[in-house]
Parts: C-alpha cells; sequence; structure tokens
C-alpha cells in the first residue's frame, strides 16, 4: 500500500457470552444467534481481508447485545434491552471491560501509523428487514461532508463495479454513513487529513454461502487494494 496504509476492524464478529453475564441470557439462544446477536459472516471476511491485504485487524467475538461496540459509549443503544436494565454501576462495568478495550486498540493501531490511514469496519446487515428484501450486497458507508472518505467510496465502488461478478452496490446504504458509530466516533478524534473511516456492509445472504463468500472477498480485496494503491490524497 504506497500511498496509504489500512486498519481493518470488526466489531460484530460472534455471539460470545462471558461468563459472568450467562445468566442474563438464559433460554436467548436463538436471539444470540440471530442477527441481532451478531453480524454472521463479518468476521470471515475481516480476517480475509486483513490476510489478503496484510493489514492489522481489531476484532470482537462478544455479542452485540451484551454492549454495542459500534455506538459511542455516551449513545443509549449501546446496551440492549438485557442489559439496559442492569444498574449503573454494571453498565459502566461493561463499558470499562468490553467496549474501552475494543476502542483502544483501534487507537493504538492508528496511532502507530504515520500516514493517511484507512479504516475499514466489516460489518454484514440481513437481507430483509421489516418484511421487505433490500436490493443490495455491498454497501459502502463514509461521512459525505469528508471530500476524501466521498473520494475513496465512489472509486471503491468504481472497482467493484468492474468485477467479472457484478454486485448490487449503493453507497451510504443500507445505513446512513455519518450515523453515531465507531467510525464516527474517530473521526471526531482524527483529522481528516490522516483517517478515512468506512463501514463496509455485506448480505449476510452471500455470506452464507462459501462459494459466493470466497468469490466476494476476492472481488473486495481486489478492488480495495488497486484503490489503495492509486489513491493521491488531495
Amino acid at each position: 500500500m504506497a500511498a496509504l496504509e489500512l486498519v481493518i476492524s470488526c466489531e460484530h464478529g460472534g455471539h460470545r457470552v462471558p461468563p459472568a453475564y450467562r445468566s442474563l441470557f438464559a433460554g436467548q439462544g436463538a436471539l444470540l444467534r440471530s442477527h441481532r446477536g451478531w453480524d454472521p459472516g463479518a468476521l470471515l471476511v475481516a480476517r480475509a481481508l486483513a490476510r489478503a491485504l496484510d493489514a492489522p485487524l481489531i476484532a470482537a467475538t462478544t455479542t452485540r447485545l451484551l454492549v454495542d461496540l459500534n455506538r459511542s459509549p455516551h449513545n443509549p443503544r449501546v446496551f440492549s434491552k438485557t442489559t439496559r436494565a442492569l444498574p449503573r454501576e454494571a453498565r459502566a462495568a461493561l463499558l470499562e471491560r468490553h467496549h474501552r478495550p475494543h476502542w483502544d486498540r483501534l487507537r493504538a493501531a492508528l496511532a502507530r501509523r504515520d500516514t493517511l490511514t484507512v479504516h475499514v469496519a466489516v460489518h454484514s446487515f440481513t437481507p430483509v428487514w421489516e418484511g421487505r428484501r433490500r436490493p443490495i450486497t455491498v454497501g459502502l458507508l463514509y461521512d459525505p461532508k469528508r471530500a476524501r472518505e466521498r473520494r475513496f467510496a465512489l472509486r471503491w465502488k468504481q472497482q467493484l463495479a468492474r468485477a467479472p461478478e457484478t454486485h448490487p452496490i449503493r453507497r451510504n446504504a443500507p445505513y446512513r454513513g455519518d450515523a453515531d458509530g465507531l467510525t464516527t466516533a474517530m473521526r471526531r478524534e482524527r483529522p481528516a487529513s490522516r483517517y478515512l473511516g468506512l463501514e463496509l456492509e455485506l448480505d449476510q445472504a452471500d455470506l452464507a454461502d462459501a462459494g459466493r463468500r470466497r468469490r466476494l472477498v476476492t472481488t473486495l480485496g481486489a478492488s480495495l487494494r488497486a484503490v489503495c494503491d492509486g489513491f493521491v490524497p488531495r
């Protein structure tokens, strides 16, 4: 990566419940394994991209129903319905033991880089929401007010569209790229001259099929490498 450096993260990589909190989720195994408990397939993609692009990976496998690592600590939705009912001290302990370490690992990875760094946070989304099919396979989320992020996302989309196996690709879908989350928080901490934060959102139906997932990872890796190698900051 000549023009810039790359860091990969995955905030919802598993549905693990630490032993101290298992009684809270008794009888909720199906919920934990559902898309509400984690992002199926996201960690597999994040690991593959990190290997292919020789990038550091900061990943977590604790269920988002314990504490959501893609929410700011002050956001009420950082806690699920289950953990929101805990006493204040218990919620503070969750943030300290499980939320803050992930964010601090990312901060440390970014701080070790002395040039413009692209942070790609890998997530997945359920293909059907509120009874409607989402007509998208790949979502590239970014802050439209940050010109470099906008330009990077556009070039990545263009590279993806050139792939032999095309996918429905949209920018800032199925979610807003400037909504509260890890990349949004890092933008407040790091200048636009040093940090580009993008969320990569992938259709869980594609990731559930091993063959389709491998082909998608190959396309994502090649396109991301091409953008990073040719990107000229200005």
